[in-house]
């Protein structure tokens, strides 16, 4: 590999922007290319619902995260932006959890995905499609108008 590669796969696997709300839940990317993605998120007690399992929000951004990873990985230049996302939760999500996703099929602005979170024995505890648009990187503030602010100042 050379540099320029290295330092791609280096910003990859850092998911290459700053996701204050990633952070925050402790997602770790673990794979981000070729249209495959695998997320690892650790619960902490605030993640938990009354039933002390992960609470379904967690377990949707963990999916909505994991396949807006997997639609990024051929497409990296780009911002991925949910369109929509449909869930299904078939088991409470225990422990460690592995979020992994793929694309599978892209058009020029759109990415189809599917991702699924695993348990540490490996069982399937929820399962998402989403439909992703890409999308440039641009300035966002109350100064920028662009595609997610898309409010024009004068």
């Amino acid at each position: 590999m050379n540099k320029d590669v290295d330092a791609v796969v280096n910003e990859a696997l850092s998911f290459g922007v700053a996701i204050p709300f990633v952070d925050h839940l402790g997602f770790e990317l673990k794979r981000f290319d070729s249209g495959f993605s695998e997320l690892v998120f650790d619960p902490k007690p605030e993640h938990l619902n009354s039933f002390d399992v992960t609470h379904g929000g967690a377990l949707m951004t963990l999916l909505d995260v994991t396949m807006a990873v997997a639609a990024r990985s051929v497409q990296k230049d780009m911002g991925a932006v949910t369109i929509e996302m449909k869930t299904s939760f078939m088991q409470p999500a225990r422990g460690k959890l592995t979020g992994k996703g793929h694309l599978m099929h892209r058009t020029a602005t759109m990415a189809f995905t599917e991702g699924t979170v695993f348990d540490e024995a490996g069982r399937a505890c929820a399962h998402a499609t989403g439909t992703f648009k890409f999308v440039k990187r641009l300035a966002t503030g109350p100064k920028s108008v662009n595609g997610l602010n898309a409010i024009p100042t004068d």
